[in-house]
């Protein structure tokens, strides 16, 4: 039996673990598996390698080890060595077994890094900010690197994060928070302005665009600066109040893009794939994120259905003792229980969200 099979059994632990449900694992690996092989074959094919193609070892692992051990990978950054030591193979085959699947999936996510592809009427409100990354010294030219707001050696991303508008009805959706373009990486002494600048965004037609005090001059909405002669005024701080109430929202998708750990924890690959892995992330956080439901939701159980589960309890230790409608004393042994555990298979299924005591 496979990892990715035995993790799937423990829904909660296998949000935990990935950062995603198994049902959005399902949908990526679906995505994932007709793109694999023409991908495969092109990098078989590539001149510095010395075999002809279909030799060489094969990976020990299927696919679905090998996304589950990258997902993984960027939930919890963790070494090589334990990923190798719980699927089974050597920590230098790991980055072997994970390397190949991280353009792929940015393929599947196409998180842009300057055109907002969404409608200009499902957008409510664009929101930018930049976020940073702690990174190892670098060997040459530190100084570009040197964050001074962070006292370390960090790169720089401009998140662009999109507000989506709310369906009109009574049975309209939450408005949704999704990451629209994710830059390129700057070194951390670049200011937001400059980046902002570089970037270039192209942003639909009559969407506001909102940021901080950091892009003053750019156009965007901002809070106003206190002016050096004085404090601003109690209608000026109402304004920057409301006008921080809607940005908190481009704080959140960083945040929770921050849930993986690869995003979050100091930088341990190389600074060409910085780009790569943090679009990557802001894929994985509209796949989870983005859409109608809180991740796990199907999987945490509400009041109604903590009481079923409290029924199941009861009815289980009155079948124990012989108790029970209609069961015997011969129920009352612990060979029995799961007999009465199968009166419950939706309810199992469901969380035990559909739990009735039998007639």
């Amino acid at each position: 039996m496979s990892h990715t099979s035995r993790l799937r059994r423990m829904p909660d632990t296998f949000r935990q673990l990935t950062g995603i449900t198994p049902d959005a694992f399902d949908q990526l690996l679906a995505e994932l598996e007709p793109r694999y092989p023409q991908a495969d074959a092109k990098r078989k094919k590539r001149p510095s390698r010395q075999r002809k193609p279909g030799a060489g070892r094969k990976f020990a692992r299927p696919l679905s080890d090998r996304l589950l051990m990258l997902l993984m990978y960027y939930r919890t950054y963790t070494t090589h060595a334990f990923l190798g030591f719980l699927f089974g193979i050597d920590d230098r085959s790991v980055c072997r077994n994970i390397n190949p699947l991280q353009p792929l999936l940015a393929g599947i996510f196409r998180i842009p890094e300057r055109r907002i592809e969404r409608e200009p009427d499902e957008i409510r409100e664009l929101f930018f900010d930049a976020t940073e990354r702690a990174i190892p010294r670098p060997t040459r030219r530190q100084k570009r690197f040197d964050s001074g707001k962070n006292k370390r050696h960090t790169l720089k991303h401009q998140v662009v994060v999109v507000r989506k508008r709310k369906s009109s009805g009574r049975g309209g959706q939450r408005r949704r928070v999704r990451i629209a373009a994710v830059s390129k990486a700057f070194p951390g002494k670049t200011h937001d302005k400059k980046v902002y600048d570089a970037t270039a965004v192209v942003c639909p037609d009559g969407v506001r665009r909102t940021g901080d005090t950091a892009y003053l001059g750019t156009g965007l909405c901002t809070p106003r600066r206190r002016p050096p002669k004085g404090p601003l005024t109690a209608r000026q701080k109402a304004g920057n109040r409301r006008v921080s109430r809607r940005r908190i929202v481009v704080e959140h998708g960083i945040g929770k893009m921050k849930v993986w750990r690869i995003a979050a924890e100091r930088y341990r690959n190389p600074r060409r794939r910085h780009t790569l892995i943090i679009k990557n992330v802001a894929g994985l956080h509209n796949l989870m994120y983005a859409r109608g439901r809180t991740p796990g939701a199907a999987h945490r159980l509400e009041p109604i259905s903590r009481y079923c589960a409290a029924t199941l309890l009861e009815w289980t230790v009155r079948c124990l003792e012989g108790a029970a409608p209609g069961v015997g004393p011969a129920a009352a042994t612990t060979d029995r229980v799961p007999a009465v555990l199968t009166l419950y298979p939706k309810a199992l299924e469901n969380g035990l969200s559909q739990l009735r005591p039998p007639a």
